[in-house]
């Protein structure tokens, strides 16, 4: 008891010196170091609190994917730095962001602290009704049944960003290639990774992805390493980004979605209702869903990171 204390004590004051850290650098790459570094932190303490689906989450997409982003845009911002000071907030308006995220981050943990123990929730009567589901783990069976439109509109959100995205792009270059042409790297630890972790990685981010109904992973986490697995080998200029006009690459897009939406409409035929499953069918067809998701999650989260079109197909 006393070692987990400790051990819990020691993660909590890191995860508060790393974000604080991250507030406080001086400059936008160590703060994005930081920052990356607080999600690490933050993924082990969901594993101490017994979170694992949380944990790869937070892993995979926290401080994986928008480590990157973040990394990409402190990149292109160099160069701009006046502009960037220009546009940052004064030290007053610091200040009173600060105190009202203290406020509201002490206010969740007194309400925390005075909930009853055993926390009340519904839990337990979820899981009762995980059964006719085929579902072993319960995170997947409450994202897939009793929560599945939040998913599904989720998935649209997606789609949605990276329209978005591409609707920056100027209209000389619509239909182009996002990203800038990276060079291609022949030596050092960039080339290397680029070489040897991307088959290693396309077997772990399906196997995440398919293992996800049953244990911790699922779509998100599985298609976020899939993304990162791309986006190495883009960076190591092995790759380039495909057209945004390509077929193959909108069907990615939309796969997701639209298997969702068709067999949640077909509930209406074969089950109870919009996405109902009919018994014995439910595994199956949450299967076909996950993997369309999977390639979907991985096509969103990639051409994210590219950013819009930036020069002709």
């Amino acid at each position: 008891m006393t070692l987990d204390w400790l051990l819990d004590g020691l993660l909590a004051a890191l995860v508060l010196a790393a974000a604080g850290w991250t507030l406080a650098a001086p400059a936008a790459f160590p703060a994005t170091i930081g920052f990356v570094g607080l999600g690490l932190l933050l993924t082990l303490a969901w594993v101490r609190l017994g979170a694992p689906d949380v944990a790869l989450t937070e892993a995979a997409i926290g401080a994986g994917a928008t480590g990157v982003i973040l990394l990409l845009a402190v990149v292109r911002l160099r160069g701009g730095e006046a502009e960037v000071a220009a546009a940052a907030p004064g030290r007053a308006t610091r200040i009173a962001a600060g105190l009202l995220a203290g406020t509201v981050g002490l206010g969740l943990a007194l309400a925390v602290l005075a909930l009853p123990a055993p926390a009340p929730g519904l839990a337990a009567e979820a899981a009762s009704r995980t059964a006719p589901l085929g579902l072993g783990n319960p995170v997947a069976a409450v994202l897939m049944a009793f929560r599945g439109l939040d998913t599904l509109l989720e998935s649209v959100v997606l789609v949605f960003a990276v329209l978005a995205v591409w609707s920056m792009a100027p209209d000389r270059h619509w239909g182009g290639r996002p990203g800038p042409l990276l060079p291609r790297q022949d030596d050092g630890p960039l080339a290397l990774l680029a070489r040897l972790l991307p088959p290693l990685g396309l077997v772990i981010g399906i196997y995440v992805a398919w293992v996800g109904t049953d244990a911790p992973g699922g779509k998100f986490q599985g298609g976020t390493i899939l993304a990162a697995m791309w986006l190495l080998a883009w960076m190591a200029g092995l790759v380039q980004p495909p057209s945004i006009a390509d077929r193959r690459v909108r069907l990615m897009l939309a796969a997701g979605p639209l298997a969702f939406l068709l067999i949640g409409l077909a509930g209406f035929a074969i089950a109870d209702g919009f996405l109902a499953y009919p018994p014995g069918l439910a595994k199956p067809l949450i299967l076909v869903i996950e993997a369309a998701m999977t390639l979907s999650v991985a096509a969103a989260l990639a051409l994210l990171v590219a950013g819009p079109p930036e020069r002709a197909a």
